[in-house]
């Protein structure tokens, strides 16, 4: 009882605000929910200036932190909000006003477990950024070894924001589930969902030590090419609510005037920019999510840095090659080929229409033929078919969702930088290298030849697994009914015939080439 009192409470205010906003979006809610409909557009003020999502954004910037944090998931759910609406969101501010130096110096003492005097030769109380769960400070370490003290961005987690968030949630759950109980039609807004995905992006946000992770690996991906550069993590200063990295000097991506001024051209930036995302997602499948121009600098070598690195994107090989293919078919005018491949990755049910699903793609495509190429945006065409395949029942990748965003916050840098060239046109060798080793022939010979090795290692657990349980039903330990068994035997010689028919194989494509070797040694 207290909790729904609580909640209602909580609810009232959203309202107000959301009202105050005229963000209460009647339109969408008479499709799903008419009396909310008919009450939102009673309350709602109609003299508001903006369009939808900015309005929205608004409401949300001014309900705080865990109400930001939702807006910026929603901005990867075109699919749920519409292409415009989270575009809008998109550029929701993720700025509040700073914690006091005392308390950030104090949550470090206590994380870090030694004195401010003994980490930092000096800490600068004034923070860079404050965000909606952390602050910035820009510090020096204390001299080690006879080295000099080293420059560093000090991140601290605001206090309290773990409760604070959890309440949040906890709501976001509740209205969830009495949205679907009220009115059951709202189950394709899939409200349960995005609360839930909003709490696994917030629960790896509130571990800075995950944040260092992701820092350390992306760091790792791009050893040894200094034309994209991560701040290395000070681990010795870092823990769940305390991060310390070295400090970027830099000019931030957008600044084209200081750029110039450096000496150094907006075009080359580009390049590495282009160069840097293709090979995050293609190559490495581990990408920065939030690749905004606050984020991505230029340092003093003319080279991209980037920081904040708390939402971080993954892609299987699978999903990779499915990317591949499917913008390739788009290129191509292939859109036949865009549809099987929708079909054979399971994303769209069996039983839809590939013809219809086709047209549906020959629809998204046929805009993009004898367009200009650096007016070709590859992040829009993906929020237009993440539209299109809702209709059918293409199962939500939020995986792709967010890869969607990230492509659309990459080029929308790109054309600061240069609006005339397509960043991924920049990235065509990269792009032709990689398609060439990872989707021509050659490539699926090994693809092969992994799996039947794979197959051929996995043999001996399997015969042990047959052993022991034929030793069970021996004992009487075991009792299977006859149907059972003839049913497993049969699974099972099917199984087994099917490995032995790679075995084989495998065993004809290590042998034959050795055979040929032999004989012309001899020869």
């Amino acid at each position: 009882m207290i909790r729904t009192l609580r909640n209602l409470a909580r609810l009232a205010t959203i309202a107000r605000t959301f009202s105050r906003h005229d963000s209460l979006f009647v339109h969408e809610l008479r499709e799903v929910a008419p009396l909310l409909a008919i009450l939102a557009r009673m309350v709602s003020r109609r003299s508001v200036p903006g369009r939808p999502g900015q309005r929205l954004a608004a409401a949300l910037g001014e309900l705080g932190p865990s109400f930001i944090k939702l807006g910026q998931i929603l901005s990867t759910r075109s699919d749920l909000v519409g292409e415009q609406v989270a575009a809008d969101l998109s550029q929701l501010q993720d700025k509040l006003p700073p914690f006091p130096a005392s308390e950030a110096r104090a949550i470090i003492e206590r994380e870090l477990g030694a004195p401010i005097s003994s980490l930092f030769a000096s800490f600068d109380d004034h923070p860079v950024a404050a965000a909606s769960i952390a602050q910035v400070h820009f510090a020096i370490t204390v001299p080690e070894d006879g080295e000099p003290g080293r420059e560093v961005a000090v991140k601290v987690l605001r206090p309290h924001i773990e409760q604070k968030f959890q309440r949040d949630l906890d709501l976001f759950r509740w209205l969830g589930r009495l949205l679907l109980m009220v009115y059951p039609r709202a189950k394709r807004l899939r409200p349960t969902e995005v609360v839930a995905i909003f709490a696994d992006t917030v629960r790896l946000e509130m571990d800075l030590r995950m944040e260092a992770a992701a820092a350390s690996e992306l760091a790792g991906n791009f050893r040894g090419d200094s034309s994209f550069n991560v701040p290395a993590v000070d681990w010795d200063r870092t823990s769940r609510r305390v991060l310390t990295i070295a400090w970027i000097n830099g000019v931030k991506v957008d600044e084209i005037d200081r750029i110039v001024a450096a000496g150094f051209n907006p075009d080359d930036i580009l390049a590495q920019a282009s160069a840097a995302f293709f090979n995050q997602v293609f190559r490495d499948g581990f990408f920065h999510a939030d690749l905004h121009p606050g984020n991505l600098f230029v340092n003093e070598d003319g080279n991209l840095a980037a920081v904040d690195f708390g939402i971080m994107g993954r892609l299987d090989r699978t999903t990779r090659y499915f990317l591949a293919d499917m913008l390739l078919g788009f290129l191509n005018g292939d859109y036949r080929r865009v549809a099987e491949i929708h079909f054979q990755a399971g994303y769209v049910p069996a039983h839809q229409s590939i013809e219809i699903f086709t047209q549906a793609c020959r629809a998204i495509g046929e805009p993009l033929q004898n367009r200009p190429l650096h007016e070709i945006s590859i992040g829009r065409l993906l929020a237009q078919l993440f539209a299109v395949t809702e209709q059918f029942e293409m199962e939500t990748q939020p995986q792709l969702l967010l890869l969607q965003k990230s492509m659309l916050t990459a080029e929308g840098v790109g054309r600061t930088l240069n609006p005339t060239i397509n960043m991924w046109e920049l990235a065509r060798p990269l792009i032709e290298v990689w398609m060439r080793e990872n989707r021509g022939p050659e490539a699926r010979i090994v693809d092969e030849v992994t799996g039947m090795i794979e197959a051929i290692r996995r043999l001996p657990k399997a015969l042990v697994q047959v052993e022991q349980a034929a030793a069970e039903i021996a004992g009487g330990t075991l009792r299977i009914h006859p149907d059972t068994i003839a049913q497993m035997v049969g699974a099972q010689t099917r199984r087994h015939g099917r490995l032995a028919w790679r075995i084989w194989g495998a065993t004809v494509l290590v042998a034959v080439p050795l055979v040929i070797i032999v004989a012309l040694i001899l020869s």
